[in-house]
């Protein structure tokens, strides 16, 4: 029978068709050791193999610093120390677009001029509060005019409410709810720029209104953390600072005893639990101590 006359294995039969691979010494023949194996199963070892090395290389760039030896890979570190840092940016960008809103709004207050409080633009540091602010028209020169012959009137208005605010030209003639009763621990002192006083009291006090008014100010600020101002008759503003909890918020009315925050040490500029309480008239800083008991 001829080569061309014998039967052509099938590829299975190729593939389950048994070796023998012997290992013989060069210089006398002699047979270390014999390996009995198929073609199929040769296939299967080294794929497997193939597979096993492959997983090995991924496991090894995934999870392990090696990683960051490969081109194309940013280190670890370095990532975490980006997103620390643009997180604190954002917060500093945040505290000074407070800070420059509180200072401009202050300065719009104490120099009485006739622009209103601009509210729309304070920072939120609540993501979900609303986006849409109550937006101020600025007054018109009717407006001006009748504020102008109010104002010059102040000493024949009556009083306001039932509980004894009056609008007049003298302090003497309102009577100031104490905003918080505690201990005095720093006194007011404007030559050293305290403005005004220190009161120290327990945790969770409630923080009241001292007269009726008009919230113009409820924010955070870095030095004096969360902040109320308020708006009396007859330019007369009370401050409010270092408090824990804010209950009320910008262009809210309140009258004399409201509880409007709870006493707290919120700030950059305070080393206990008080409330530092500010009270100006016309524009001017005055001791609180004179016109409240505490």
């Amino acid at each position: 029978m001829t080569e061309e006359e014998k039967p052509k294995k099938s590829l299975l039969t190729r593939l389950r068709t048994r070796y023998i691979f012997l290992v013989r010494n060069e210089e006398n023949f002699e047979v270390r050791f014999t390996i009995r194996t198929s073609i199929g199963s040769l296939v299967m070892i080294t794929g497997g193999l193939s597979v096993l090395l492959i997983m090995l290389v991924i496991s090894l760039v995934a999870f392990t610093p090696l990683r960051e030896y490969i081109p194309g890979y940013a280190d670890v570190g370095m990532r975490k120390e980006i997103l620390n840092l643009s997180l604190k940016s954002d917060s500093l960008e945040i505290a000074l677009q407070e800070r420059s809103e509180y200072i401009r709004n202050i300065r719009r207050i104490l120099n009485d001029s006739t622009d209103e409080v601009d509210t729309s633009k304070s920072v939120k540091l609540d993501s979900a509060a609303s986006k849409h602010p109550h937006p101020f028209s600025p007054p018109s020169h009717a407006d001006s005019i009748l504020r102008t012959e109010v104002e010059s009137q102040n000493p024949y208005n009556v009083a306001i409410g039932g509980n004894g605010n009056k609008a007049g030209n003298n302090l003497n003639d309102f009577f100031f709810f104490a905003p918080l009763k505690g201990i005095i621990t720093n006194g007011f002192n404007p030559a050293s720029g305290h403005m005004g006083i220190d009161i120290a009291a327990k945790e969770n006090e409630a923080v009241k209104a001292t007269l009726d008014g008009t919230i113009i100010l409820s924010t955070w600020t870095l030095a004096t953390g969360n902040v109320i101002i308020i708006q009396h008759n007859d330019n007369i503003i009370s401050v409010y600072e270092h408090n824990s909890v804010l209950m009320k918020k910008t262009g809210d009315n309140v009258e004399a005893g409201d509880v409007i925050a709870i006493v707290g040490n919120s700030g950059e500029l305070t080393s206990g639990t008080h409330l530092h309480f500010e009270l100006w008239y016309q524009g001017s800083p005055v001791n609180p101590v004179d016109y409240i008991t505490f």
